[in-house]
């Protein structure tokens, strides 16, 4: 076996702010309703900072919902307030891999990665997830930006989804993933804005660093 050699450049299966597509399903009001495995505060806090990582950083992204008009309500305003200009595709379909308008949206972004973020895990993450790995796009799911009707729900869809190849992440990893390096001063001042805003105990910490000795991860 040849012996490894460590270089300082990153995996390939990081994510950048240039590899990859941001797909946001179903954040709406009837679909948050019934969801048990996350609380609706957590879960709103959690897409808003996904969205506002994806605007910081110009990764593509694609909104969209299920029956708006007539049954789900609109897309959360978290989102909406972030993009306020995006055209959000409503569908009929529950698996949103199935609607064409989709396949379109990926291809003209052309990135060989998709991040998935939506409710309900088992039924609006799951057929995405599965029918992208099938056409050769690695997969990942931001799995506290999901929800389910139950705890057990949502884990077996997390499990399906892992033993499927799909990778899971959180919200905050999807953010400093994206930053990975606080020299990179063009993103720093939002990533810690959204990290404030967003982070929870994270985000506390940064404010006490900054305002008790104006603490700087880059320098």
């Amino acid at each position: 076996m040849p012996q490894a050699k460590a270089f300082a450049q990153p995996g390939a299966r990081l994510l950048s702010p240039v590899n990859h597509t941001l797909i946001m399903i179903d954040h709406q009001s009837q679909m948050a309703f019934a969801t048990k495995s996350i609380d609706a505060i957590t879960l709103r806090n959690n897409a808003a900072l996904v969205a506002k990582a994806a605007r910081e950083f110009k990764v593509p992204t694609i909104l969209t919902t299920v029956a708006e008009k007539t049954f789900s309500g609109p897309i959360f305003h978290e989102i909406r307030d972030v993009f306020p200009d995006a055209d959000v595709i409503d569908r009929t379909t529950m698996n949103t891999w199935e609607d064409e308008r989709i396949s379109v949206r990926v291809n003209e972004a052309g990135k060989g990665k998709i991040v998935l973020a939506g409710l309900w895990t088992a039924v609006c993450i799951v057929g995405p997830a599965l029918s992208a790995l099938e056409q050769g796009f690695e997969v990942y799911v931001i799995a506290d930006a999901c929800g389910d009707v139950s705890d057990e729900a949502h884990e077996r869809a997390m499990q399906r989804m892992i033993q499927a190849g799909a990778q899971p992440m959180t919200s905050v990893q999807y953010l400093l993933e994206l930053q990975r390096d606080w020299a990179r001063s063009e993103y720093y001042n939002n990533t810690v804005a959204t990290a404030i805003a967003h982070g929870g105990g994270y985000g506390l910490g940064l404010i006490y660093a900054k305002t008790m000795f104006g603490g700087s991860e880059g320098h």
